[in-house]
This record gives C-alpha cells, structure tokens and sequence, in this order.
C-alpha cells in the first residue's frame, strides 16, 4: 500500500524541521514504533545502531514515539527520552497516535519499511528482525538502483546540543561502608562516587564511553542496579559491588580498592532464548535493578521479564521466577508473569519487594522452602490500567493505582516506599493494613530509592540528581485511572479465526526437523470473555470462541514466537528467534470481522 503521511505534534532531531514522505523519496525509510516505557523498544533502538551505520547513504530511520502512559505523552519527557537512549535519528512525537494508527500498529515495538518509491513493502513486530532487515535493505538497493529510484546521501539527522550536568539520567544508588553514595550515572556510562551531600564526587569509575570493557579503565553501556557484597563474599570473589550493566545484557565485578572491573556474568550479547525456572543461559537481557537475597544475587531481568539468581563465587545465573511471558499473574516461579521488573528492596523478614514496571504493580516473592517462591501482588491491576490514586490496594471498585514505577525500598516500620517514576511521586504501601499513600510529589521521575535515617535519598533522574526527602505522614491523593489510549479492535461475538503472519527473510526457512518451531499463547483479560481456544500450542493459526453472554470488552492477549534457520544442509545451521506479544483492546459487536491478523514479519510484493 501506499505509505500513510507522517502526522504527528512536533519533529525531534531534524534542527526544528519538519519531514514528510515526499522529501524522502529515493530513500529506503524505516518507521520504528516505539514508546519509551517499553524495554523491548530500546532494544530495538540498540538493534538498529549498525543498520543506520552500515546503510547511511541509503536508509533513514525515523522513530515514531507512540506512547502507552500518560506521563509518554509530556513533551518533556519524549525530549529527555530521546536524549537518556542516544537515538541518532529523527523522532516524530505522536502523542494522539496518529500515524500509529494509520500503520494499523498493534504493539511496541512495531516496524514499517517503505521502499524509495512511497509503497510500504514489509511490517514486523517485536525485536531481533536485525538479520532480516539487512536481508530486505539489501534486495531494496539492488532492485531500486538498478530501477534509478533510489538517491543516494545524507540523511535529515540534526544531532542536538550536548548537554552539560554533573550526573545524567542517574539510575540507581547504594551506600557504602564509609558512607559515601555510589551512583550509576546511567547516560554518562559511568559509576560515580559522591559524598554525604549528593554532590561532592570522590571518583568516577568508567571511562564515559559507552562499550564493553575490563580493567583498570572499563566501560559501560547504561549501567543501572547496584549491590554491594557481604564481607565475606567480597573477600572470596576479589570484587565489592556487582554492577547490572543493562545495555551490555552483563554483570560487573567492581573492586573498591582501585575500582577493577571485571565482566562476571553475559557476553555482550543479548538473550533470545526462554530459559526456564531453574534452568541458566550464557546470555542475559537487560538486567535492571539488584538485591542480597537468601545469600545470593537476584537480578531483575526487565528484557525478558523474569528474576535471576547470581552466585558471586562461581558466577552461576539461574531463573528464579518468571515464563517470560509479560503481564501480570500470581502463584509459584514457573508459572509467575512478570513485565519488567525494574526495582527490588529486601524486607527485613525475608520479603523480596519488586517493582513491576510495565503492570504498574508492586510484587513480593516470600520463600517458602517447603513449597517454592510464592509470587503475589500487592499493588496493580495489569498491562493497561494505571493511574494515581491512594488508597486500598485490592479492594473496591477503586482500588491503589501507581504509573511505571522502578524503585523500591523497605522503612524502618516496615512498609514499602516506591518510587512511582511516571507519576513524579514517592508512594508508601503498608503491609499491615494493605493501603497505599503518598510520601512526596513533584519530582522528575524518581528511579530509586535509599533509606537515610527519617528521610529518603531518591534518585530524582530526570532531573539529574539526587535529593533527600523527609519521610512525613502520608497524604491522600486521588487523580484518577487510565488506561492505556489505543483504538479498540471490534470483532464478531462467536468464533474468531486468529493468524500471525511470518515469512522469514530470504535465506532462511523455518525448520521442522525437530518438530514444530513456533508457539502461539492466547489467554484474555477477563478470563471469562474466552470459551474456546485459550492456553499455549504450537502453530501461527487459532480458532478461538468468546463466551457467548460473557464480557463484551476486554483485552486479547497474544504471545508468539517462531524460529527460523540459515538455508543449507547440516544441523548445526544458526538459527534466530522472533517473538512478540501483543495485548489488543477488543469490543464484541454483531456485524465486526471474524478473523485477527498479527504480523511478526511481513513481507508484501
């Protein structure tokens, strides 16, 4: 099809002009769908960094910021996004979800590739397309060079003006022994060292460039979650503080003494394999906060939605909870949903308190040894509903609502404080009589959080820096709810035929030797709006029935994954993973379509 317009509030990263489709004709254009909450999305914009390099003559990508949550929508917040994840293209901010839905996007991520002639030729969803991309810009060159339909030269990108703060987009912090803070200077690439004061640095560890390096002058790539050891583990490893280094999928080994860095865990490069309960990987994804628990190293997981375990002494990784399906569900580690977990605080009685970003939720996982890790929920209701509203937590038609928060940490009374990031706030839940208040507003997305006497440091990030909040009595507030703004998909009560689109690039097919590649998951939010066709089977096709006399509205929600090979004989050929999930607001009206197309990757003549 012909390409819809580019419409949107505003252009980013074009020195204020803005860009349409027929100043780009001649070059291969790459829509990448994206909202800054998702981690899938800024694995995406990390994907694409080589792409953009190796093909800068020919392709533009331009980044389309559609976004999930209220706080998404502030101009502010979409400028300082594109800035804190180094995007070095141009960036159109699509508040209303214009030009999303006039790409019929369905999830983030979401890529459209148009060829140099205006026409949309391919879709996909989710990340790992890289390989196939490549494949596809290749084909387009050759056919359009050969067609004289495609120009050749510089692309619209206008790099901004540097910034210049002591700290930028700071993640996380930790007090060491001597009561120093240590600082995850998280667009700086950098640990920082600061006084008592949050001001006065001691010392920086990192060169500040952004890379994977060991040694004596290390670098990092978006270094976030921070724990220090005990004594004795220390003492048995050669290192103090293990570092998440989210954007490098590792995690480092720093010694205070002289401020060594040493890779203890990943390769740099990012998992695309679910592993299992119990089970390990070479290979992490975008490790984001980290606890002392039960005398080892958990690790929230936030790229593939699951809690690690790490032992410092022989640098083994294992799932602790999680299927790495997104959402929110309750009940023992194999079968807990989790949606990037952000944020972790351990309660003096064992309690392991998580920060579950994208279900706006508040978790615990208690141990419980003669039956495993219990995985409950204190705050939330799911992917799309969120908002700022104290009270009850799980009780009423009104229940506690909080907004993407990424930090946690445990008072001294033992309640709970979270840093509720996309509601500029610091909320208190209280175990005892299961109610949320607020301890604090007005802040610039709060990531973390660190008990000091009565008072909190919180790592105020977007305002690059830390401050200290008196803790006072908590104070009611009510916003009100939200959920999240996308046209709602009508369907015809009865049956549905389901079907996700696949076609893998040129070079690749999808290998059956060893039994069906692919797994379709449907389940519905409520439960009760499906009948038939609910659970995980192999298979891109569905035949699902609605509840007749059930719900009208709810929530589709669909997870895929498929596994394509390299063309040629042998079983060792390299294979690649593609998955994606989607959570689709559907309504059940007589008349609607029977039948639900996803494309996982599409390719269209």
């Amino acid at each position: 099809m012909r390409a819809p317009e580019l419409t949107g509030r505003r252009w980013l990263n074009t020195g204020g002009e803005p860009l349409s489709l027929a100043t780009l004709r001649g070059k291969i254009v790459l829509l990448d769908f994206w909202t800054f909450c998702c981690v899938n999305c800024l694995h995406v914009i990390d994907e694409l960094r080589e792409l953009e390099e190796r093909f800068a003559d020919v392709l533009v990508t331009i980044g389309v910021h559609s976004p999930k949550f209220v706080h998404e929508a502030d101009p502010e917040a979409v400028e300082a996004a594109v800035e804190r994840y180094g995007v070095h293209h141009p960036v159109l901010d699509d508040p209303e979800l214009t030009t999303w839905d006039a790409y019929a996007a369905r999830a983030w991520p979401t890529l459209a590739v148009i060829d140099p002639t205006g026409y949309v030729v391919a879709q996909m969803s989710g990340e790992g397309h890289a390989n196939g991309l490549t494949v596809l810009i290749e084909e387009l060159v050759a056919e359009h060079e050969a067609a004289g339909t495609l120009h050749r030269g510089d692309g619209p990108y206008v790099a901004p003006p540097e910034p210049t703060t002591a700290l930028r987009f700071p993640g996380k912090a930790i007090r060491l022994p001597g009561g120093t803070l240590l600082v995850s200077d998280t667009a700086h690439h950098q640990l920082v060292e600061l006084d008592a004061d949050l001001v006065t640095e001691r010392r920086r560890i990192g060169t500040g460039e952004r890379g994977l390096a060991d040694g004596d002058e290390p670098r990092f790539a978006e270094p976030l979650g921070l724990v220090l050891l005990p004594d004795a583990v220390a003492a048995a490893t050669g290192y103090d503080i293990v570092v998440a280094d989210s954007a490098n999928h590792a995690l480092r080994g720093v010694r205070l003494d002289d401020g060594h860095v040493t890779t203890v865990a990943g390769t740099g490069a990012q998992l695309r394999e679910r592993v299992d309960v119990g089970a390990s990987a070479a290979e992490l994804s975008t490790p984001w906060d980290l606890a002392w628990w039960a005398d080892r190293v958990v690790v929230a997981m936030a790229g593939n939605h699951q809690l690690w375990s790490f032992d410092p002494v022989s640098c083994a990784v294992t799932v602790l909870a999680g299927t790495t399906n997104e959402g929110l569900r309750d009940g023992p580690p194999d079968e807990a949903f989790f949606a990037q977990p952000s944020g972790l605080a351990v309660a003096p009685d064992g309690t392991l308190w998580v920060a579950d970003a994208e279900t706006s939720a508040l978790r615990a996982v208690v141990d419980r040894p003669s039956v495993g890790a219990a995985v409950t929920t204190a705050v939330g209701l799911g992917l799309f509903d969120f908002g700022f509203r104290d009270g009850p937590a799980d009780t009423g038609d009104e229940p506690a609502l909080l907004q993407h928060p990424l930090g946690v940490a445990v008072l001294p009374d033992g309640s709970v404080a979270i840093a509720d990031t996309y509601n500029g706030a610091i909320r208190r839940y209280d175990p005892g009589t299961r109610t949320v208040g607020t301890l604090a507003r007005d802040l610039q997305e709060p990531s973390d959080l660190l008990v000091d006497g009565d008072a909190l440091v919180v790592v105020e990030s977007a305002a690059h820096r830390l401050v200290r909040v008196p803790v006072p009595a908590s104070s009611r507030v009510d916003r009100g709810a939200h959920r999240v703004r996308r046209a709602r998909t009508d369907l015809a009560p009865g049956g549905l035929s389901l079907r996700i689109d696949f076609m893998p690039p040129t070079g690749q097919h999808l290998d059956t030797r060893f039994g069906d590649p692919t797994s379709l998951t449907v389940t519905a939010s409520p439960p009760e709006l499906l009948m038939a066709g609910a659970g995980t089977a192999t298979g891109l096709a569905r035949e699902v029935r609605f509840a007749p006399g059930g719900p009208v509205e709810g929530v589709l929600q669909i997870s895929v994954a498929a596994a394509a090979c390299d063309d040629g004989d042998g079983v060792f050929a390299a294979c690649h993973r593609y998955q994606q999930d989607w959570g689709i607001p559907v309504r059940l009206v007589d008349g609607a379509p029977d039948e639900l197309v996803l494309d996982l990757r599409a390719v269209r003549e």
